[in-house]
This record gives C-alpha cells, sequence and structure tokens, in this order.
C-alpha cells in the first residue's frame, strides 16, 4: 500500500507562493530533494504544478551535476497527473481519467512505497477524502504576506511526529493526521 504526503517550501505566514518569492534550496536541501525524489514509489501531481515541474524533462544550459541528479531522479519517477484540461502528459507520466478518485484510491492500494502528492489544491481534495498519510512543510524565513495557502481547505487535526534542520534556516515540519 502507498503512503501519500504531500510537502512543499513555505513561508511562516503559511503560503506556497514560488512566483513571489524564489524559495530555491540550499545545497543541503536540494541534496535532501534528490534523495527523496530517487526514492519515491511515485509523484501524484496536478495540472499547474506538474506544468512547472515538466521544466526538469529537457536539459537545460548551465545546469550543475546536482541538477542533472535531480533532472534524472524526476524523470525514472513514475508520474500521475490531474487534469481536466491538459489532453497529454510527457514521459513516464499516465493522465487520470474521469474516476479520478477511483484511480487515486487505485494506486493507494495497488503501489508500494511513497508517493508525493503535488499542489495544494490536489492536496486539499486528498485531505477531504482522508487520503494524505504524512504532511512535510519545509519552513523557510521568509514572510510573503499573500499567495497560495499550503493548506488550500481546511486544516485536518495534525500530531507532529518530526522536525530536520537544513543549513540552520530551513526547518522540515512532518506531521500526521491525527
Amino acid at each position: 500500500m502507498a503512503r501519500f504526503f504531500f510537502g512543499m517550501n513555505q513561508s511562516p505566514d503559511g503560503f506556497v507562493d514560488h512566483d513571489r518569492f524564489p524559495f530555491a534550496p540550499s545545497r543541503m536541501l536540494f541534496r535532501q530533494f534528490i534523495d527523496q525524489t530517487r526514492n519515491l514509489a511515485g509523484s501524484l501531481y496536478g495540472r499547474r504544478l506538474y506544468e512547472l515541474m515538466s521544466y526538469w524533462d529537457d536539459d537545460q544550459p548551465g545546469w550543475d551535476a546536482e541538477k542533472r541528479e535531480f533532472a534524472l531522479a524526476w524523470r525514472n519517477t513514475p508520474k500521475w497527473v490531474v487534469s481536466r484540461t491538459l489532453e497529454t502528459v510527457g514521459p513516464n507520466a499516465t493522465l487520470l481519467g474521469d474516476d479520478t478518485e477511483g484511480e487515486i484510491r487505485r494506486l493507494k492500494a495497488e503501489v508500494d512505497g511513497e508517493i508525493e502528492v503535488g499542489g495544494p489544491h490536489l492536496a486539499r481534495g486528498l485531505t477531504d477524502l482522508g487520503l494524505i498519510d504524512e504532511y512535510r512543510i519545509y519552513l523557510h524565513p521568509v514572510v510573503l504576506g499573500h499567495g497560495t495557502p499550503f493548506f488550500a481547505g481546511h486544516r485536518p487535526p495534525l500530531r507532529l511526529t518530526g522536525t530536520d534542520r537544513y543549513d540552520g534556516d530551513v526547518i522540515r515540519l512532518t506531521y500526521v493526521p491525527d
């Protein structure tokens, strides 16, 4: 059975809007993202975040070894995309059909390992269905004041299960539904 987790970079005031402030990870944090991605059983994305992440499908000029390593890990990870507007998706990605809830429940039942849930709006739907097993907040010391919130809907009762510190500035808070 798969374990679904939702994790994103976040400001202390609760926003994940990468357009307003680039949450550029430190080298140490980026290394953690590479390792995490390499070990995923898959990623489940909403359309917006999938389109943003598809940047990693093609090598870019000026990438260093770590960015190439992340791109390879991302390309090798199976991806499932929830969208009502996309007609096709890129390599190693599957567009989910009309029975989105049924297909997501099937993934959870049939896939072994961790599946990353990408995007606060998709995470909201899965939270409402009780399908998120863990929340990972990468808290950056930047107050945004507005933008897209980490929790796009109600905040479920959570229990803190772990903390990790990256380069002194970023803290990962790990929660499970209570």
